[in-house]
C-alpha cells in the first residue's frame, strides 16, 4: 500500500472518533501540519472529509453514503436469500436479487432454476436500461435521480404497474419480469426478477408468475423493515402482516384478472 492512502485511511480511522484538528490530524499520523493538510484537503474534495466552522475536521457525507449503502445492500441480500429461494422452488425460474450501484445494475444474489442456460450473475453488472430489472430499479429514484436519456415516460410506465418486463436481456436469450423491494422509508432499495432462457420459455408464460414475483417482493420488504400491510397471497409468502391496504395488492388483482 502507497504511503499516502495509508496516511489517507489512517486519518480516515482517526475521524471516526469525532471532529480533530489540523495539529491533531498530523500528530496522528506523525507528520508535519502541511502534509496532513494536503491530505485533508484532497479527502474533502472527495466528499470524505468535511471542515467545520470551528477549523477542525469530520467525516464527510461521503463516508456515510458509502457506509450506509454497503450495509443495505448485505443486509437486503440476508434477508432475501430464503424468499428467493422459495420463489424459485414455486416457479422453478431462476430468481434473482439485485441493487443499482454507481449507474449500473449488481447482481448481489441468484438462485438458479433447473432451465439456467448462463453462468451465475452474482457480481456481475448491467446496463439499467436494457434490463427489466434496471428498469425497476431506475423507477425507484427521485424523479431529479433520473437523467434524461433514461427514458423517464417509460419509467414512469414502471411505477404506475410496479413491475417490468424485458425479453431477450441485455443481448442474452433470456426473459425477465421484475419487481421493486422497498426499504422502510418505502424507497426501493432491490428488484427481484424472474428470469428463463428465452428458447424455452416465452414472455407470457413467465408474467403468468407476476403475483408470485409480486408477493415475494412485499414479503422481502416486510422482512427487511417495510410497512406492515396486507396481501392477497400472504399465505404463500408465508408473511401475515396486519395494517392498512398493500401499495402492490392492486397491481397483483390487477394481473389475476388478466
Amino acid at each position: 500500500m502507497s504511503q499516502s492512502v495509508d496516511r489517507a485511511l489512517t486519518l480516515l480511522g482517526s475521524l471516526g472518533d469525532g471532529p480533530v484538528s489540523l495539529e491533531q490530524a498530523a500528530g496522528s499520523l506523525g507528520v508535519h501540519k502541511s502534509t496532513a493538510l494536503r491530505l485533508l484537503r484532497t479527502l474533502e474534495e472527495h466528499g470524505f472529509v468535511q471542515r467545520q466552522p470551528d477549523r477542525r475536521y469530520r467525516i464527510g457525507g461521503r463516508v456515510l453514503s458509502l457506509a450506509h449503502r454497503a450495509l443495505e445492500e448485505i443486509d437486503v441480500r440476508q434477508v432475501a436469500a430464503p424468499y428467493l429461494a422459495a420463489l424459485s422452488a414455486r416457479s422453478g425460474y431462476t430468481v434473482q436479487l439485485a441493487v443499482l450501484h454507481d449507474g449500473e445494475v449488481l447482481y448481489v444474489d441468484e438462485v438458479a432454476g433447473p432451465g439456467a442456460a448462463w453462468p451465475s450473475r452474482i457480481g456481475r453488472r448491467a446496463p439499467v436500461t436494457g434490463t427489466a430489472i434496471g428498469r425497476v430499479l431506475l423507477a425507484g429514484l427521485p424523479e431529479d435521480g433520473v437523467r434524461e436519456q433514461e427514458l423517464p415516460s417509460e419509467l414512469a410506465a414502471v411505477r404506475l404497474r410496479g413491475w417490468a418486463a424485458e425479453s431477450c436481456e441485455h443481448r442474452e436469450p433470456v426473459t425477465c419480469v421484475a419487481a421493486p423491494v422497498a426499504g422502510s422509508d418505502g424507497r426501493t432499495v432491490a428488484a427481484c426478477a424472474l428470469s428463463a432462457p428465452a428458447s424455452q420459455v416465452p414472455p407470457t408464460e413467465l408474467t403468468r408468475m407476476l403475483p408470485e414475483l409480486l408477493c415475494t417482493a412485499e414479503a422481502i420488504s416486510l422482512a427487511y423493515g417495510g410497512s406492515p400491510t396486507p396481501r392477497w397471497c400472504e399465505n404463500r409468502c408465508g408473511s401475515r402482516p396486519a395494517g392498512r391496504a398493500s401499495r402492490t395488492s392492486g397491481r397483483a388483482s390487477a394481473v389475476r384478472r388478466r
